[in-house]
């Protein structure tokens, strides 16, 4: 006998009592991962293109503020003053990086052990820390490099100048290098020796053999390093505010902060974003194209002996040369910051009537915010990581076990963060949820939130790959045995991802603690952190106190860099992961 509920759906159609037997519950978990995606991805991104073409007060349909945002010179001036240094950062990165990358990786070079260690430090240190490094060391009157070469020379103009066009692409690129280290050195990796050793047997030599064959098998890593070097040059903040506004001169971002200079024109900051978010989201796209060409090395026979090309007495020559670049990105700019941490007035150089402990207490006991400062960044990074890798997690394992469809969507949203730039982000969460009725501008949340979608496209990456290398039936075991899947997931999944999960917690954290682009426009009184309190301190002027803030911050970014080391093992910053 049919219950009531087939008889009310008619012959042929299931009854709503039949579907709800047989609804799958993961739709709704797969519904609900789709809001926080909206809610965090789409509703920021769509707001900031909707935001550019509105009226302020009325929210009419107009073009007036792209009128507004392209109206000057000034401001156009802005736009190509960014596409100048992303060029030039570019370049300068592959003069730096392809050579060290190839040092390591190729030839018997001293010393590798060490260069990777730097390039790791060179990597984790903020580039606006390595900026205020070199304004300490290549300041036009006071820099320690100007004032030695007067002393030696009594000429009255300062060598190099760090408040100009080439002293801020030289900064950029010493801390954007790395990105392009990463990418070369892991394509020459995979490249047999088997093709360079038929060159050597046809009498090529060495030059010829690297130039003619060795980098041409790497060029699409080349070139998709060189694109991710460019956005990441057009995309910071930290750096050109602190050497491209004292030299009088403007870049996109420098411009789209002083758009929100009080009173805040965000419809006009809106529409000036638009050309970076356009730029950005085409270059990814050429670079994700270009690094599938991944059979351009595969040609030479992955599996094959790879060993180091014997350069003789000029793998000494390669060593200096590679401790030349890292002294210049680490050494200096850290002995410098150490000597001004711990110096009762910087100027006065190294002695010990000079040395002083104050500026740590100043800053830990005495100043109003400072601490403050540094309990938000490690508190807000906490909640970022947890949250972003919470979230990736869930995402990734209904993705990668195609437990719903469209599961795609959910895996495009994840990444899109990717490419858009800090500040950016940073303007569409103003733009959505600043206004009522959430209100967050200000709040712990927002900086949360923004931090969240910003380091989302790390923590899918990670958390994706290390489902992928779980075989499901080990699942499948728990579920045929009488558990359910949350206990397959709790007692299998996590256990064996915990080592993988940690590493990647850990690269969303360290990010976190020292983001800037984002941070210096939603943050509000009560919610300032260690990169925002940097920036203030700078425009103080007191250097002093600037590097012992900035050496607190770095010293908590090499303990937890330590804490990754032991826990996943070496390199785990290092390598390439998922963000390519």
């Amino acid at each position: 006998m049919a219950d009531s509920g087939t008889l009310a759906a008619g012959p042929g159609r299931p009854s709503w009592a039949t579907r709800l037997r047989h609804f799958d519950p993961t739709i709704l978990v797969w519904l609900l991962l789709a809001a926080v995606l909206v809610f965090l991805v789409v509703n920021p991104l769509l707001r900031l293109v909707l935001t550019s073409f509105a009226e302020k007060d009325t929210g009419v349909f107009t073009l007036a503020n792209y009128a507004a945002a392209y109206g000057r010179p000034r401001y156009v001036q802005a736009l190509w003053n960014s596409v100048l240094l992303g060029a030039a950062v570019s370049v300068l990165c592959l003069v730096l990086a392809v050579p060290l990358a190839w040092g390591v990786s190729r030839t018997d070079m001293p010393g590798k052990g060490l260069v990777r260690l730097l390039v790791l430090g060179t990597f984790i240190t903020p580039p606006y820390l390595g900026a205020i490094g070199w304004i300490l060391l290549a300041g036009p009157n006071a820099g320690w490099i100007n004032r030695i070469w007067r002393g030696l020379t009594g000429a009255e103009d300062p060598l190099f100048d760090i408040y100009s066009f080439p002293g801020l692409t030289l900064i950029i690129a010493l801390y954007s290098f790395p990105y392009l280290f990463i990418f070369v050195s892991a394509a020459l990796d995979l490249v047999s020796s088997e093709m360079e050793d038929a060159a050597s047997i046809l009498g090529a030599g060495k030059s010829h053999t690297t130039f003619r064959i060795t980098l041409p098998l790497v060029l699409p890593a080349i070139l998709g390093g060189l694109i991710i070097t460019f956005l990441e040059a057009i995309a910071l903040f930290g750096s050109p505010a602190l050497i491209a506004l004292p030299a009088r001169f403007n870049v996109v971002t420098t411009q789209l902060w002083q758009f929100f200079s009080h009173p805040a024109r965000v419809e006009v900051a809106a529409a000036f974003a638009m050309p970076l978010l356009l730029v950005t989201i085409a270059l990814f796209w050429v670079q994700q194209r270009i690094i599938r060409r991944r059979g351009f090395v595969a040609l030479t026979g992955k599996g094959g002996e790879r060993r180091p090309m014997q350069l003789g007495r000029w793998r000494w020559l390669l060593f200096a040369y590679a401790l030349l670049v890292l002294t210049l990105a680490v050494i200096l700019p850290y002995l410098i910051l150490g000597q001004a941490a711990f110096a009762k007035a910087w100027g006065r150089g190294f002695s010990f009537d000079n040395l002083t402990l104050g500026n740590f207490h100043f800053l830990l006991f005495q100043h109003a915010t400072a601490r403050q400062s540094v309990v938000n960044s490690f508190l807000y990074a906490g909640a970022t990581a947890c949250i972003a890798i919470s979230l990736a997690l869930a995402i990734a394992y209904i993705v990668q076990r195609r437990l719903v469809p469209f599961g795609g969507v959910l895996s495009f949203l994840c990444m899109a963060p990717f490419v858009i730039p800090g500040i950016v982000l940073a303007i569409g969460f103003y733009a959505a949820y600043a206004p009522p009725p959430l209100s967050l501008y200000g709040t712990a949340w927002i900086l949360i939130l923004a931090f969240t979608t910003r380091f989302l496209p790390i923590a899918f990456a990670n958390a994706s790959a290390s489902i992928r290398s779980i075989n499901p039936e080990m699942e499948d075991a728990v579920r045929i045995l009488g558990g359910s899947r949350l206990t397959a997931v709790t007692r299998v999944v996590v256990p064996l991802l915990k080592s993988g999960l940690v590493g990647a917690w850990l690269l969303v954290f360290i990010p976190a603690t020292r983001e800037l682009s984002a941070a210096i426009f939603l943050y509000g009184p009560d919610t300032r952190t260690m990169a925002v309190m940097l920036f203030d301190l700078s425009e103080e002027g007191n250097f002093e106190r600037l590097a012992a803030l900035g050496w607190l911050l770095l010293a908590a970014t090499i303990a937890i860099v330590a804490v990754g080391y032991r826990i996943v093992g070496r390199d785990f910053m290092l390598r390439r992961g998922g963000s390519d």
